[in-house]
């Protein structure tokens, strides 16, 4: 494998665990806290110039974002209320993070799409990393197993990507940062949205994008 080849997979390591875990995580009860003390000291032009498959400019915007989100820290009620309105409930989610609810007709969590890739799994013989309740296409599992597959089974990664991950990623990223009412995860949705854009850009990846019914 090429030195290019390499960075690349580097780089989708780093977005898939950076990123990953901010959607798996209450801010105040998760196990993300370092995650969230690190952002909340970035400094913004420094991280938008490292910070892979995204334009410095474009991942600025998206990091400040974010750390203005942390500004009164991971455990501000603002902050810790708009995690689980998006993520958790018990009200309805203005943007689930689960695939199948945009794929599939009915809008549901375990649909087809969440059965395919759980079907796709067990054949590469791919194991769940974390959580054992949430479906498989949640936005954040699937983060975390793009890094995982790009760091132990890089030959998988652009099937993972084309048939599993790009095909709805767009889509409900974009209907999340609409959605949020907090700076912080608009950021996280916008910077998340422009890294697998990129990814997909930098690895030439066609993807058929299905019907969306949400």
């Amino acid at each position: 494998m090429d030195d290019n080849k390499d960075a690349v997979l580097e780089g989708v390591v780093f977005v898939g665990e950076t990123l990953g875990p901010l959607f798996l995580n209450d801010p105040k009860t998760g196990d993300a806290g370092a995650a969230f003390q690190a952002l909340a000291e970035l400094d913004v032009d420094a991280a938008a110039a490292e910070w892979p498959f995204v334009d410095d400019e474009e991942a600025a915007r998206d990091l400040g974002l974010m750390k203005e989100g942390l500004a009164k820290g991971a455990e501000d009620d603002d902050l810790v209320w708009e995690y689980r309105r998006l993520f958790i409930g018990p009200a309805p989610k203005p943007a689930p993070p689960w695939g199948s609810v945009y794929t599939d007709r009915e809008c549901v969590v375990f649909g087809q799409t969440t059965l395919e890739l759980r079907a796709w799994m067990r054949e590469q013989g791919i194991e769940r990393l974390v959580d054992d309740k949430t479906p498989e296409d949640h936005i954040g599992l699937m983060l975390v197993l793009m890094a995982w597959i790009a760091g132990n089974r890089p030959e998988a990664l652009d099937e993972y990507l084309s048939l599993h991950l790009l095909t709805w990623s767009s889509h409900f990223l974009d209907q999340l940062a609409g959605a949020a009412d907090q700076p912080f995860y608009e950021g996280l949705a916008r910077l998340a949205q422009a890294s697998l854009e990129g990814i997909q850009a930098q690895l030439a990846l066609d993807v058929t994008y299905p019907r969306f019914y949400r």
